[in-house]
């Protein structure tokens, strides 16, 4: 006789999950993305290596400079009458902060560190020299000069040594010149280093230092010319 076997609950019988799976599938995933991105780095710096190995001649990425600048304009020339008495030389480092009012400067806004050197030269100018500023006495023996107080020359600023030397920008001024960039930002700096080292050599002695050296140049070359009592004299503040 046939034996008859109990029934079987497939209520109770718990439903196969794979749940493992799923969760190495994707960590085999990551981990072969990783894996790529490695790979990838590696490759690019190996490729950079071994162009740098490359004669500039066979390297594909070698910068190459060209000049295509017009020929330079004479536009005019003056005639220099003045004695260069003395000369100086400044540094000044520049910083300069833009920001927003409503904004914090981490989303907009900007911070410069600039590094202006330059030189502003002492004159004295002698087309200044009225008609009675050289006397000489009958027998040629004796000589007074009356001369122009000395003057500052404009700041010459040294684009060689002058250079930017730390800068902080907001996302959105990073973001703005990304696709445009401003030229009156470095002009700014230039002409603010200029005007602080005009104002330095105002306030240094640079002039009485000139007016010194024009006196002892001008005391030598007439005693040199046979002058036995020279009296030079500057003109008054």
């Amino acid at each position: 006789m046939a034996r008859s076997e109990p029934p079987s609950n497939t209520k109770d019988a718990p439903e196969s999950r794979p749940a493992a799976a799923p969760r190495r599938a994707s960590r085999r995933g990551i981990g072969a993305s990783v894996l790529l991105i490695v790979a990838t780095v590696a490759v690019v710096l190996v490729a950079q290596q071994a162009l740098r190995l490359l004669p500039d001649s066979l390297n594909p990425f070698e910068e190459e400079t060209k000049d295509r600048s017009g020929p330079v304009l004479l536009q005019s020339i003056r005639d220099l009458s003045r004695y260069e008495a003395a000369s100086g030389n400044f540094q000044v480092i520049v910083d300069l902060e833009k920001d927003a009012k409503f904004l914090p400067s981490s989303v907009r806004g900007s911070r410069t560190l600039f590094v202006g050197q330059g030189s502003v030269d002492a004159y004295v100018d002698f087309s200044r020299l009225g008609s009675g500023a050289i006397t000489v006495n009958a027998d040629r023996t004796a000589a007074t000069v009356r001369l122009p107080r000395a003057q500052l020359d404009t700041a010459a600023l040294d684009p060689k040594r002058s250079h930017v030397f730390a800068t902080e920008r907001g996302l959105i001024n990073r973001f703005g010149d990304f696709f445009s960039g401003n030229p009156n930002d470095q002009q700014q700096l230039y002409v603010l280093a200029s005007q602080k080292i005009q104002q330095a050599a105002a306030q240094s002695g640079l002039r009485e230092r000139a007016d010194q050296n024009t006196k002892l140049m001008l005391e030598n070359m007439l005693r040199a010319l046979g002058f036995k009592t020279v009296n030079v004299q500057a003109a008054a503040q």
